[in-house]
């Protein structure tokens, strides 16, 4: 068998938008195109992308179209999972809950991802959940934040994990998510999202006790290395009965959470994973592009409709929100 050294990539949050939106800032596309552009010199096999390929895709069906074409442009097959803002939040049931952030006030249940979403997503990009062997390395993607939805993307979620384990084995294995699965321990309580100082704790992992049944599942499919994005901003190598977590940098959005932590990764760029026959290296590689923002317009977070001022849209004819 053939154990000559190659390559496979790691990308997400590049939330591609456009100038057609109430909101837009080209910086984000800026940092993105340069990536993609080094990306594209690697000559690796394939890309991982981690979610969020979007601004605003969980309104914007022509954001789906916007990213299936540029993704088109690279040279190698791009395997993708969804994240919140192409398909909506993470479920949550508590109606009337609502959080502030940056002068801004929503709903969160307003903004739970939906069955319709989800399909419409696989519709461009294949189904949410996937695993596929590439060179005796098993990669699999999921979009965990279905977890406790009860939606039938969940049970598929399930039944894939619980399928692996029976599947033949391969040398490696490496799984694509989106949310962090938690926030500095597996074990950590559930997060209130009623109360400020637990919200973004909330926010950006996984419940338990999902969380614990899908490092089980991990375990048991003898998963080597997870990458998760969402936040944009990274952290150093975190190993957890084996395996692997790397929370990763984005690759256009501005980082989150930075200052709780001394040991950051906050510059844009993308994971470049060098496969031997005995291990996989994974090294960030910082984009060429570190542009500030600028000519950017719109409000950030997750604004209703009623908050949305399609006038300002700097191309026309502007999108009109689904």
């Amino acid at each position: 068998m053939n154990h000559a050294p190659w390559a496979f990539l790691h990308v997400n949050d590049s939330h591609m938008g456009t100038p057609r939106s109430y909101r837009f800032r080209p910086a984000i596309n800026q940092r993105w195109a340069a990536i993609k552009q080094q990306m594209a010199e690697t000559r690796a096999d394939l890309l991982l992308h981690g979610g969020d390929l979007t601004r605003d895709g969980d309104t914007h069906e022509f954001e789906y179209q916007q990213a299936q074409a540029d993704l088109e442009t690279l040279p190698f097959p791009v395997f993708v999972i969804p994240g919140n803002m192409d398909v909506g939040n993470k479920h949550t049931v508590q109606n009337g809950v609502k959080h502030r952030w940056k002068g801004l006030e929503w709903n969160d249940p307003d903004w739970n991802m939906t069955q319709r979403r989800l399909d419409l997503f696989a519709s461009y990009f294949g189904p949410i959940h996937w695993t596929f062997v590439h060179r005796n390395v098993r990669f699999t993607g999921i979009y965990a934040a279905v977890a406790g939805t009860g939606f039938p993307h969940e049970s598929r979620m399930w039944s894939l994990l619980e399928r692996i384990p029976h599947l033949p084995p391969t040398r490696h294995h490496v799984v694509v998510m989106h949310y962090w699965p938690f926030i500095e321990h597996l074990d950590e309580p559930a997060w209130d999202l009623t109360q400020g100082d637990q919200y973004d704790n909330w926010y950006f992992s996984i419940d338990p006790p999902h969380r614990q049944r899908l490092w089980r599942l991990f375990q048991a499919a003898q998963v080597e290395i997870v990458f998760c994005g969402h936040v944009h901003t990274g952290r150093p190598v975190q190993e957890v009965d084996g395996i692997r977590l790397y929370r990763t940098a984005a690759a256009g959005n501005t980082c989150q959470l930075s200052e709780r932590w001394s040991d950051t990764e906050t510059r844009f760029g993308f994971q470049l994973c060098r496969v031997t026959e005995s291990a996989i290296e994974v090294e960030f590689v910082p984009g060429r592009e570190q542009c500030a923002e600028f000519d950017s317009f719109g409000p950030m977070g997750h604004p209703t409709v009623a908050q949305r001022d399609y006038s300002v849209a700097r191309e026309q004819p502007p999108l009109q929100p689904e």
